[in-house]
Formats: structure tokens, C-alpha cells, sequence
């Protein structure tokens, strides 16, 4: 499992835009460098970024390899009720990954 970090503020004002950051550690291999004895490495990227809060799909992104290692990730979110939120990330060779942050709405 990949160590991340995600900000993401406790409790929020109904109607506030909060601000929602997300890293990943993980190399981003592009498939195009070559190693210690000449061969081209594999590629090893997030290839896909998700955020669901309560269950609906709220910010995703395409990440390709020219991204750098450890992606982060900044958006701003509407918060309009108290629940869950759901980082997802997928990448090459069955990466897969999925962190939640419940979000305090009053």
C-alpha cells in the first residue's frame, strides 16, 4: 500500500468552498528510461485520480507519464452535507488505491 497524504479540513460551513489536496508516494515510471543495463524499465503510472463525496463523483483526473513521482492533486469542493469522501487511485500493473476522510458539515 502507497503512503498518501490528503488535507482535507474537518468541518465546514453548509455552502463554504473548502480546498482538498491529495498525494500519492509513488515512482511514476514513464516506460521510456532506460536502467543499469540499457533495457527500457516498465511502465508504472497513475494512470486515474477519483474523488466521490457521498457517493457522487465530484473532481477526476487523466494522469499520463510525464507526470512527476508523488502526484498531487489540488481542488475545491462545495461542501453542502456531512459525509464521506472518497480518494481512488488506479494505475499500471493493478495498482489500486482507496483512502476516506468523513467531512463535518454544519
Amino acid at each position: 500500500m502507497a503512503r498518501t497524504l490528503l488535507s482535507v479540513p474537518k468541518t465546514a460551513r453548509r455552502g463554504e468552498v473548502v480546498e482538498i489536496r491529495a498525494t500519492i508516494a509513488h515512482p511514476m515510471e514513464t516506460g521510456f528510461r532506460p536502467n543499469a543495463e540499457g533495457k527500457v524499465q516498465p511502465r508504472d503510472i497513475i494512470q486515474r485520480f477519483a474523488c466521490r463525496y457521498n457517493g457522487e463523483t465530484v473532481f477526476t483526473a487523466e494522469l499520463f507519464s510525464a507526470v512527476s513521482a508523488n502526484p498531487y492533486l489540488q481542488f475545491h469542493l462545495l461542501a453542502t452535507d456531512s459525509g464521506t469522501l472518497e480518494f481512488e487511485w488506479q494505475g499500471d500493473n493493478g495498482f489500486a488505491q482507496t483512502e476516506r476522510v468523513d467531512l463535518s458539515v454544519t
